[in-house]
């Protein structure tokens, strides 16, 4: 539904492993046939082998048209990440870690003639320890009252997912959540004019346990035994976003629609 009224953007779930990336590779080529996006947002804490990223991964994903990216608590599952992220220009970690902490946690951008800024904020229910993401998401807002406001908010609890999204109903353009995998079926416009979803789901395999193989899950579920995930790299691949088209005037979504297509092998 593109016009010159509106922002395009389309925002990718987690991409897990090599299936997640050959999923959005197959994903964005298609698309790109039928549609047309200012700014492609994609989250990639399980893009690496399922656990975090590298920077030939990072390298990967922007060729594949990939602008921007957003990560979680697995952001720092490879060793050289925390010296390296800094290289990872067009990559941040959730805002709401501790001062200190590398990297950063929103980064602002002019598209199409407009002050776009993308957050990333993680949950506490569930999760590592981190500082309040709703007073985070305050003091990013009071600075950047005029941009348009992407979050992405990583969490485990639908419960918190969806009062963070009623805590910045009217101040977001779009709460896009993310980390649970499954593409959930509450998209809506919030009541003072939020998009919302609790989760935007994942790309990789669809035969597996939420990305990872069955019988490492299953290990887990039957014995309660420890047991390393791998990410299934067989099997139908799956892919999932939303695309939402935003007011470049009221900065609110105008349109959006939820996207999930399937592979075979």
């Amino acid at each position: 539904m593109r016009n010159n009224k509106t922002l395009e953007v389309l925002f990718i779930g987690d991409i897990v492993g090599r299936s997640g990336r050959r999923s959005a590779s197959l994903a964005l080529k298609e698309l790109s046939e039928t549609a047309s996006f200012d700014l492609v947002i994609a989250n990639v804490e399980n893009s690496a082998s399922g656990f975090g990223i590298t920077l030939n991964v990072y390298k990967e994903l922007r060729k594949l048209g990939i602008d921007f990216m957003t990560s979680g608590n697995h952001i720092w599952d490879k060793k050289d990440t925390e010296k390296e992220i800094e290289k990872y220009e067009n990559v941040i970690r959730p805002a709401n870690y501790p001062e200190g902490v590398p990297g950063i946690g929103f980064k602002t951008l002019e598209t199409e003639g407009v002050s776009v800024c993308i957050s990333n904020f993680m949950g506490r229910v569930f999760m590592p320890v981190s500082d309040c993401p709703f007073r985070s998401f305050d003091r990013l807002y009071e600075n950047q009252p005029d941009a348009v406001h992407l979050v992405d908010f990583h969490g485990e609890a639908t419960s918190e997912k969806m009062a963070f999204g009623l805590y910045t109903d009217s101040r977001a353009a779009a709460v896009c959540c993310t980390h649970t995998h499954v593409q959930t079926n509450d998209d809506r416009i919030l009541p003072k004019g939020t998009f919302y979803i609790s989760d935007v789901g994942m790309c990789g395999s669809a035969d597996s346990v939420i990305g990872t193989t069955y019988e490492k899950a299953m290990k887990r579920f039957l014995y309660s035994m420890p047991s390393k995930f791998d990410v299934e790299k067989k099997g139908t691949l799956i892919f999932n976003a939303v695309n939402l088209s935003i007011d470049k005037t009221t900065k609110k979504v105008v349109h959006f629609e939820k996207i999930k297509k399937y592979y075979g092998e």
